[in-house]
């Protein structure tokens, strides 16, 4: 037991090993592993209100000419008119579009006026971001991978007067854009992005503080979507807001992002939101300074606590599902998944530290159920290994349909030992057979012997026994094992009378043949009995012992050519089905007490 332990616990430090390298290593899942992220976590929230944003679309396309053609006074017309009434103005205006390089001066200078005169514009910057080799200051080679090689910022009167926030968008690998940029820093200078300058401002016209999300060591940090693409569309042209169209009242002290939202315009990114469907820029700047006001800050958890949470489990459940059957391995694997989505949704949602924590969440749902089905598989296995050997054992010595009906049942309990139970017990020996066989060739012996056990043992097979063995010329066979049997007695005893009746057409068989005849003596009992596999784990047989056995082997042995002697237990768990004749104790059976009733089978009905 303690060998078979081991070998389970080593086996499930392999399992776990093998998982944990592909999953967490190898990042066989990486792909799945994100999708499945951005399924979970990611969906549309119900909207505040709060942000407003005014689109450079079709319409105004349409209206006001090619965009690459508008005048800087198209924004500043916008911006004025959120200005007309001092009272009424919003808490930020983010403008997610460049103002890079002077162009008309007239146009320059009524733009950063209108800023001025609003006095909460955000102007957009971008940083041209790359990977460069840098020398560090002992002389050694790094990497810098947040390496800033242009930075684009508003012309000086804009940038004078208004708030820049820069609009960097880092996709991940797979395209992606599920994180945010905190801040760039050109020429050492921190540059906060757009959204978070928009949410500040908000804030503080608002009087409310907010916190700055948990970066990486690159300035990162994971989105929490609000809205899906159009999420945040309330269908405000700028065209809208130039005419005159759009009342105060629906942008008072709130934050107004004014950005392209029309394909052409070529700003749209695919987020974790909707995969198939982009969201147009200015949008995704609107997310992000929700997430940041809602204070929906998550950080995604280091790899290496899950890799070892991702082992433990996996250790965990292969080793229980080496050790339980398959309904119980089913309910483990189950639960572990069940358990584990709700905890990551947990996790997610409920701040620890003032954040929601991102766990990956396939990792240890795929591994409990990659081992799973290595179990089941392992089982099967194992159950086809064992039901051969079971076949294969069992064939020699019962009908077929009796195999079927063990390997039914199961097999667990035909191992090494026994079990006891009630059976009926047959010998049958041929009488004179030592004599006929020392004037008999050995070829002729053997003809012999094969015809006639091949009878005896198509008759035990034919009543559905269990063949035990062949000593020389005797066979024994019973009745009530492996497999409990209602009519065991009653099979036995007809076996016996057909074993007698078919050595009598045997022996005219032999007689016209070799000259020989064949006479049999057959002894059946019932009782209890110890069966089960006896020997060595590699050198076993299935038999039976105890009592009933040894007197069935005295009742053949004292029974004459052409008899069947039976028990007294015999007859009375057949009654009237057979009919016999009480020898009483007028034979002396060896190892018995002295009465012990010997009867004389003459019919089976």
């Amino acid at each position: 037991m303690k060998n078979k332990t081991l070998k389970q616990l080593l086996y499930s430090l392999l399992a776990a090993l093998v998982v944990t390298t592909l999953i967490a290593g190898a990042g066989v899942l990486k792909s799945l592993d994100t999708r499945a992220l951005d399924a979970w976590y990611q969906g549309p929230k119900a909207l505040d209100g709060e942000i407003i944003l005014i689109e450079i679309d079709d319409r105004a396309i349409e209206e006001l000419g090619p965009y690459n053609t508008w005048g800087r006074d198209v924004m500043a017309k916008a911006l004025e008119m959120l200005a007309v009434d001092p009272n009424v103005r919003p808490s930020a205006v983010a403008i997610d579009a460049l103002y890079v390089g002077e162009t008309e001066k007239e146009n320059d200078d009524r733009l950063a006026a209108a800023a001025k005169e609003l006095g909460c514009v955000i102007t957009a910057t971008h940083a041209n971001i790359g990977t460069k080799a840098v020398m560090d200051d002992e002389g050694h080679l790094k990497y810098d991978y947040n390496a800033i090689f242009d930075y684009e910022e508003p012309y000086d009167a804009l940038r004078e007067v208004a708030t820049a926030g820069h609009i960097n968008a880092m996709y991940d690998t797979d395209g992606i854009l599920r994180h945010a940029m905190l801040y760039v820093e050109p020429d050492g200078k921190r540059v906060y992005s757009m959204a978070f300058e928009a949410a500040r401002a908000y804030a503080k016209a608002n009087g409310m503080t907010i916190e700055e999300p948990p970066t990486d060591a690159l300035g990162n940090y994971y989105v929490s979507y609000s809205g899906i693409p159009g999420g945040f569309d309330d269908g405000y042209s700028i065209v809208d807001l130039i005419n005159g169209d759009i009342s105060p009242d629906e942008y008072e002290g709130k934050i107004v992002y004014i950005g392209p939202y029309t394909i052409g315009l070529q700003d749209a990114y695919f987020t974790p939101v909707d995969h198939a469907k982009q969201m147009y820029g200015v949008e995704y700047q609107a997310n992000v300074t929700q997430a940041i006001l809602d204070g929906a800050y998550k950080t995604e958890v280091n790899n290496t606590p899950q890799a070892i949470a991702l082992f433990i489990i996996c250790f965990i459940a292969f080793f229980l599902f080496q050790r339980v059957k398959m309904k119980a391995s089913t309910a483990i694997t189950v639960g572990i998944i069940a358990a584990y989505i709700g905890a990551s949704f947990v996790f997610y949602n409920k701040k620890i530290n003032g954040v929601g924590h991102v766990l990956h969440p396939l990792w240890i749902p795929v591994g409990v159920l990659v081992l799973y089905i290595v179990s089941i598989v392992i089982n099967y296995v194992r159950s086809v290994i064992e039901k051969r050997r079971v076949t294969k054992t069992f064939e020699r010595y019962v009908a077929p349909e009796i195999v079927t009906e063990i390997l039914k049942e199961g097999i667990e309990n035909l191992s090494l030992g026994g079990k006891t139970c009630d059976i009926a017990v047959l010998f049958v020996d041929v009488r004179g057979f030592t004599t006929m066989s020392e004037r008999l060739t050995p070829e002729k012996v053997v003809f012999i012997l094969n015809k006639y056990l091949t009878m005896a043992s198509d008759c035990v097979e034919r009543n559905k026994g269990t063949l035990d063995k062949f000593v020389g010329d005797a066979m024994m066979a019973f009745w009530g094992a492996p497999l409990a049997q209602e009519d065991a007695v009653y099979n036995a005893v007809k076996t016996a009378k057909e074993i007698v009746e078919g050595a009598a057409r045997v022996s005219d068989e032999l007689k016209a043949e070799i000259g020989e005849e064949l006479r049999v003596g057959v002894g059946v009992n019932f009782g209890p009995a110890v069966v089960g596999n006896m020997g060595a784990e590699k050198h076993m047989d299935y038999t039976a012992i105890g009592d009933t056995v040894n007197t069935a082997a005295r009742l053949e042995a004292n029974a004459p050519g052409g008899k069947v002697y039976i028990s007294r237990a015999v007859a009375d768990e057949l009654g009237d089905r057979i009919t016999y004749t009480s020898l009483g104790a007028t034979i002396k059976l060896k190892g018995k007490a002295e009465g012990f009733e010997v009867l004389d089978l003459e019919t089976v009905k």
